[in-house]
């Protein structure tokens, strides 16, 4: 049956025409419920296990409810959707119906809970059925006149509620099934009633369930400021609605940006202003009532204020210490603390938040904050991340959840509530067991860990897999060739392998040869999306999450020695000063000859007695090396350092017990040069090729502001140069202290948190291609393809730009390049801080049982009532306060010029060596840290 709909629009042109929409109406859509014999069963469902069908069980499983204790299923509007996405997933609600209707205004609205949904209607076990109601011929609608469309799509939800029920009475069965509509929306519920449909609110549902109390935890408060405090005075400025935000923006009486709350001071915060307004590129906002509730990662608006009221960056550390959850006379204490000792010259731009724009709130990991009172349901919530605030959740598990590791979502924060309101979620385990504290880790990183689906899998090559005839076709044999792998010790993953050898004309050859991973990835399946999302394999102290399956990272993409695998070459032709002659690519098999350790490697280039053909590739390689880093850093490029620990695990308890900064060798420079030698070359291939489309990875120049911490530092030690890279480079090369030999690492850690973030970009959506640190005008990544997916990409357009592979739509649009550029550089950062967070917890576990330890460490920074130090032996860094809960603080004078901290009579500089006292805290168990307290000097 065909419906359609005529109305006329304006063209740009100014022209008015007539458009008429056809709609396809079906009498043939199944009602998913597995007991129907007037329906054609459902097709199985995309990734469901044994091809087993989704939908309605035949007889409703799940709790059991007081409401409605016969077998049902529920059908919830978008709202409810929307707002109570947690209690949906719980494994106890089972047969819903999700209407078309809805999935589509949810998606409108929310993309990551559209995603959810899609995943639980893909489960088998929850039995979520989506019904194509808008193109079934009975539960089709036309909106009528004067009609909105949400009043519409009301309507719809509600005649389709009412066929569901008259359908299934035309079962067979005895007992019959009704459907239940669930809704919040107290118009929407009165109307359903009035029409005989049977209705709850999801509070009424869920109390019903009475077999499954600690389902009430998990209920979002359903309005969007939250519950008001009975009779709570009110704290915060009201928020300005979005119509008038959005006009005083475009007038400019406001700015629009992105708020990231001070990790440091949680009184602190500084806008991101969105758009091009450069002289307000970052707006201060300081005190509490002017953060007005905006949460980390919220976009917001901001008024600044008159520049008299202008604020400078704090340099107080400042956290919210667990106080009475409505005393705000605390608060205002700590406001004056900022406002005292305003360096004049630092001032910046500062502002109030007026409204939100997009809240971005996702679910916390944290712990609980017991009440004291006794038999209470209030709690407050303290989150792993500094950056939230508290939230304010109802539970009765509260004895239960005491000492664990949780996750609880936002619902809103009213105006007269000091934190925000939220709900329970989920249990993840024990705090400080370390199963728990990764999961909270990758939780809190949003680093996707789960398992891969039966869908990703599927796409794998079946095994036994072995090189075809058909693959020789098109490629290269180079399994002839003396190549060799030199990685880290326990390296499966192995991404490239390297060969060098003299030929006929005396000049050499030398290849990089890396995993042909897009052979087996290809565009647009399941195993590709699954492996874009990710971005990136994330390596934890004693745990990789794989960015592709195990059978591709580990096995049939990793070039282990002695066997044949697919790779993806880079051959250049050189003379002995490492001057390019020729460059080649190709697609190759290889068989590489040995799989060495850094360690391996440096001992055959090093020993007089081994002169077998690795090892003279290894010497000739490394030589060239030596050449190639000289012209790199005559050209400028950085040498950086950063303080990287290794630790040594118990081989049975996986315990640290030993942890030692990292040594390099000569041969993790040997294949750091042909790796960027051979990044170089691909790029400039993929931009002649596709001056418009290639994936391509920059480094911008630091603001010379950037720099301040660092010329102050070094000025009583060195002179260092900022205004080129190269300028940089030597002056820090010049750097050296026969009394400080320490001095020139020092200010190479320091120079590296001058740097800005190095990104992935596409050429077609940009002008500055340079890499500061490596002093190269264009670069991309090529050579990591297992664990990184950028490279995919420019593996694929490479080998497009040698014949060797067939484009696609999606690797020649900018825009979705773009796209996928900002999520792989958004992966790329958090996998870093998770490799950190994953670094300091194992950190703690190594000085649990060492009680107290007395080290030499190194000033990196000082701030108003602190310095931050650097303890070398273990490349660690932390904090020694000088003012202390229940302890006099001491006089403290700071000079940001030189930059010192003078407390009680000693004045501590930048660099100076101290002696410091390490020890675990856990008197905050959600909080555990390195504590350090001054030794030497003795203040």
């Amino acid at each position: 049956m065909l419906t359609s709909r005529t109305f006329v629009k304006r063209t740009r042109a100014g022209a008015v025409v007539k458009v008429v929409r056809e709609h396809y109406l079906r009498d043939d859509i199944a009602c998913g419920a597995a007991a129907c014999r007037l329906c054609t069963p459902a097709a199985p469902a995309p990734g469901t296990a044994n091809g087993s069908a989704p939908g309605l069980e035949a007889r409703p499983s799940g709790a059991a409810s007081s409401l409605c204790p016969g077998p049902h299923f529920l059908l919830p509007d978008t709202n409810l959707l929307l707002h109570q996405i947690d209690i949906l997933e719980d494994p106890v609600i089972k047969n819903v119906i999700v209407l078309q209707t809805v999935l589509q205004e949810v998606r409108n609205r929310s993309a990551p809970v559209y995603k959810r949904i899609r995943d639980m209607i893909q489960n088998p076990e929850k039995h979520f059925y989506s019904f194509t109601n808008e193109h079934h011929r009975e539960t089709y609608i036309e909106q009528k006149r004067g009609e909105t469309s949400n009043d519409r799509n009301d309507r719809a939800i509600r005649v389709a509620v009412k066929w569901y029920n008259e359908h299934l009475k035309k079962t067979e069965d005895e007992e019959k099934i009704q459907v239940i509509f669930l809704t919040n929306d107290r118009t929407n519920k009165e109307k359903a009633l009035e029409e005989g449909i049977t209705a709850y609110t999801c509070e009424e549902y869920i109390k019903s369930l009475t077999a499954n109390p600690e389902l009430v935890d998990r209920l979002a408060c359903v309005s969007d400021e939250g519950k008001e405090i009975e009779g709570g005075k009110i704290i915060f400025p009201e928020h300005i609605p979005l119509s008038k935000l959005q006009q005083g923006i475009k007038s400019g009486i406001y700015l629009q940006g992105t708020y990231r709350a001070n990790r440091e001071n949680y009184l602190e915060a500084t806008v991101w202003v969105h758009g091009d307004a450069e002289e307000n590129k970052e707006v201060i906002v300081q005190g509490l009532k002017h953060l007005n509730r905006a949460i980390h990662e919220d976009v917001v608006a901001v008024e600044l204020l008159a520049k008299d009221e202008w604020v400078a960056p704090s340099s107080v550390v400042l956290q919210d210490d667990g106080h009475n959850e409505e005393d705000i006379e605390n608060e205002e204490e700590k406001e004056n603390i900022l406002k005292t000792s305003i360096n004049k010259d630092m001032l910046r731009p500062t502002g109030r938040v007026v409204g939100i724009i997009k809240r971005n709130w996702r679910p916390y990991c944290g712990m609980l904050s017991k009440s004291q009172i006794k038999e209470a349901r209030r709690h407050l919530f303290t989150p792993a991340d500094r950056r939230i605030p508290r939230i304010r959740i109802e539970t009765r598990q509260a004895d239960t959840l005491e000492g664990q590791r949780i996750i609880v979502a936002i619902d809103g924060w009213p105006r007269n509530s000091r934190y925000p309101n939220g709900h329970f979620v989920k249990n993840l385990g024990s705090a400080g067991d370390k199963e728990t504290e990764t999961e909270v880790l990758l939780l809190e990183h949003d680093v996707p860990h789960q398992a891969f689906s039966q869908a990703v899998l599927s796409f794998l090559p079946k095994m036994p897999w072995s090189i075809t005839e058909e693959d020789m076709k098109h490629r290269e044999d180079l399994r002839h060739l003396n190549v060799c792998s030199v990685d880290p010790p326990g390296c499966t993953d192995i991404d490239d392998a390297l060969h060098c050898r003299e030929i006929g004309n005396g000049n050499l050859e030398v290849g990089v040869h890396i995993a042909d991973v897009s052979h087996f990835i290809r565009p647009g399946n399941a195993l590709d999306e699954e492996s874009v999302k990710r971005g990136t394999t994330v390596y934890l102290c004693e745990k990789r999450i794989d960015m592709v399956p195990e059978l591709l990272s580990s096995n049939l993409c990793s070039l282990r020695s002695n066997v044949d695998r697919l790779a993806f070459s880079c051959i250049w032709e050189m003379n002995h000063k490492a001057e390019i002659l020729k460059t080649r690519f190709t697609k190759s098999v290889i068989n590489s000859k040995a799989s060495l350790t850094y360690a391996e490697a440096q001992m055959r280039i090093d020993s007089a007695a081994m002169n077998d053909d690795i090892t003279t590739s290894l010497r000739g390689l490394n030589k060239l090396a030596k050449v190639l880093k000289k012209k790199r850093i005559d050209n400028g490029a950085l040498t950086l350092a950063s303080p990287e620990v290794r630790f040594h695990m118990d081989s049975e308890t996986h315990d640290p017990i030993d942890l030692q900064t990292k040594e390099l060798k000569e041969t993790n420079s040997m294949v750091e040069e042909f790796m960027l030698l051979a990044n170089i070359s691909v790029a400039q291939k993929i931009y002649d090729e596709f001056p418009e489309f290639a994936l391509l990875r920059k480094h911008p120049a630091p603001p010379p502001s950037n720099y301040d911490i660092l010329v102050k530092a070094a000025k009583s030690k060195a002179k260092i140069k900022t205004d080129s890279a190269k300028a940089l480079a030597e002056s820090l090369d010049k750097a050296e202290s026969p009394t400080f030999p320490y001095l020139n690492t020092l200010l190479r850690i320091l120079t590296t948190r001058c740097m800005m973030q190095a990104v992935y970009f596409c050429s077609g959506m940009d002008n500055d291609f340079h890499h500061y640190g490596l002093a190269s005008p264009i670069y991309t990544h090529f050579t990591s393809p297992i664990r990184r997916y950028a490279d995919i990409i420019v593996h694929r357009l490479l080998a497009v730009a040698i014949g060797a592979d067939r484009t696609y739509p999606e690797l020649t649009d900018k825009h979705k390049l773009a796209e996928m550029c900002k999520n792989l550089n958004y992966r790329h950062k958090m996998a870093q801080y998770a490799q950190r967070a994953s670094v300091a917890f194992h950190t703690q576990l190594f000085f649990k049982t060492k009680g107290v330890v007395n080290e030499d460490a190194y000033i990196l920074f000082v701030r108003k009532n602190a310095i931050v130090v650097l303890i070398p032996k273990y490349g660690l860094e932390g904090t020694v306060f000088f003012e202390e809960k229940d302890k006099p603080t001491p006089k403290l004078e700071y000079n940001s010029e030189v930059p010192s901290l003078t407390v009680e009579d000693t004045t501590l500089h930048v660099f100076d060596k101290v002696k410091v006292n390490i020890m675990l805290d856990d008197s905050n168990i959600q909080h555990q840290k390195m504590r350090m307290v001054l030794v030497e000097p003795k203040v």
